[in-house]
Formats: C-alpha cells, sequence, structure tokens
C-alpha cells in the first residue's frame, strides 16, 4: 500500500476554516506552534485579528464558507499572498439548538448548507490545486454523532455523516493521486457549541486537548482521527447491533440525558 503524504511546514501553508473558536482556534495556534504558517478563515473578523495577535504564524483570511464563489476566490488568494496550502484543515460547522426541539426545513437546510454545502465549496477548488502539484493533505470535521441517530440531532447527525461518506469516497478517488484525505471525528470538547448542553458530556476534553490529537492525527494518523478512543469504540460497537437492540439502547441514553 502506498505511503499517505503528510504535509509539512516547507511544502506550503495550512489551511484551517472555522478558525475564530473552538477547536478551529486550537488547531491553528497548534499547527503555528508546530511551525506552520496559517491561513484562518472564519465569519467574525473581530476573532481572526484575535487570533492572529497570537502568533506571527497565523494570518487572518476571513471569508463564508457557504459563498462558493468567494471560497475559490480565497483559496487563490490565499495561494498567490503564501504559497501552496500544503495542508487544509475543513472544520467551520453549526449547530443550531431549535433542532433539539422540533425538526424544521429552515433549521435542516442551514445546517446542511453550512456543513455539507460549505465543505463541498471549500473542497473544489482546494482539490484542483492540489490534483495540478500532485500532492496535497486535507482532513473534514465530522462527529462521533455521525456513526447513527441521535435524538435531538437530525440534521447535524445527518451532515456529520454525509462528511464522513464524503471523505471516504474522495480517499478512494485520489489514493493514487498522492492526496491524503482524513476525516476527523471528535466526541464532546468544550467549545461554543458544547455551551448550550445541560447533560454531563462523557469524556469532555478542552479544545487545546482535541487539537493536539488533531494535529497528531495530520503528522502519522490514518483515514479516521477519532476520539476519545473509549467513546470512539463504544459509538462503533453500538453500530455493530441490530436496530431492535441499537434503539432501545438510545432512547435509554436521551432519557437520562434529559433529567
Amino acid at each position: 500500500m502506498k505511503r499517505m503524504y503528510r504535509a509539512r511546514p516547507e511544502d506550503g501553508i495550512a489551511w484551517v476554516t472555522g478558525a475564530s473558536s473552538g477547536i478551529g482556534s486550537a488547531v491553528a495556534l497548534e499547527l503555528a506552534r508546530r511551525n506552520f504558517a496559517v491561513a484562518a478563515t472564519a465569519r467574525r473578523t473581530s476573532e481572526l485579528a484575535s487570533l492572529a495577535k497570537n502568533s506571527q504564524a497565523i494570518f487572518s483570511f476571513p471569508g463564508d464558507i457557504t459563498d462558493r464563489a468567494a471560497m475559490a476566490g480565497l483559496v487563490g488568494q490565499i495561494e498567490s499572498v503564501h504559497g501552496p496550502i500544503a495542508l487544509a484543515f475543513l472544520n467551520a460547522g453549526i449547530y443550531l439548538v431549535a433542532e433539539r426541539h422540533n425538526f424544521t426545513a429552515d433549521v435542516a437546510w442551514r445546517t446542511f448548507e453550512t456543513n455539507v454545502g460549505g465543505t463541498i465549496n471549500c473542497l473544489d477548488p482546494l482539490l484542483a490545486a492540489m490534483m495540478r502539484r500532485g500532492k496535497g493533505q486535507i482532513a473534514v470535521t465530522s462527529s462521533l454523532a455521525g456513526y447513527g441517530g441521535i435524538a435531538g440531532s437530525a440534521a447535524y447527525g445527518a451532515t456529520k455523516a454525509a462528511l464522513i461518506y464524503l471523505a471516504e469516497a474522495l480517499k478512494l478517488t485520489y489514493a493514487r493521486n498522492d492526496l491524503t484525505i482524513q476525516i476527523v471525528n471528535p466526541g464532546f470538547v468544550q467549545t461554543e457549541m458544547t455551551d448550550h448542553v445541560k447533560f454531563k458530556m462523557p469524556f469532555l476534553m478542552s479544545a487545546e486537548q482535541a487539537a493536539g490529537l488533531v494535529c497528531d492525527g495530520f503528522e502519522k494518523g490514518g483515514f479516521e482521527i477519532a476520539f476519545p478512543r473509549r467513546l470512539a469504540y463504544a459509538f462503533k460497537a453500538l453500530r455493530l447491533l441490530p436496530y431492535s437492540l441499537y434503539f432501545p439502547l438510545m432512547e435509554r441514553a436521551a432519557r437520562r440525558a434529559s433529567r
């Protein structure tokens, strides 16, 4: 089997989306600590400016991933200023709390447009540029929630399942072209996205801890970077169960979480 390409700082710049807070911000800082120049993208320009102040190796490139033309232009802008994007961490995503209460098309489509559509908008120009160079590394943030249905997470979980499938298909498609595709499946990480959670989150970790695991995975991990391992294994085991067992277990977990 051909060895996976691993981006190095001398190969080019790293691009991180969703970099204004949480895992994205922490990964940008960790990559800079590991000697990468980092292009940081998010919609919130003030948070990006604050992030860039923390490291001379981080450069602010504001943008909205749901804007297809803007993302194509942004990839070109980054590369014209800083050289090739060797490593991309497509991390931007949303979870709308409203979906915990009831299902609506508005909430579902907004979630899909950002989590799936936004990722696709970034992939299009990235893959084209990396194919021209004959190498590159792309990691997409999904979630352990993408492994199977969870109450109150129909849209969010469905987008994460779609991203897992997308990454799997891209890996198979581009494996012979020296393009490394990875999927990042975190469990519970203390971020703005989890601030609304009222139940006790098992194996909760800080964004900084998560960033260390993600960047270790960039350097030496396989296709999937999943953490924490005990929770990931538990979710994987659940998906092996027949529905007659899966649904009662998940319904029980949902009742406990709502207490």
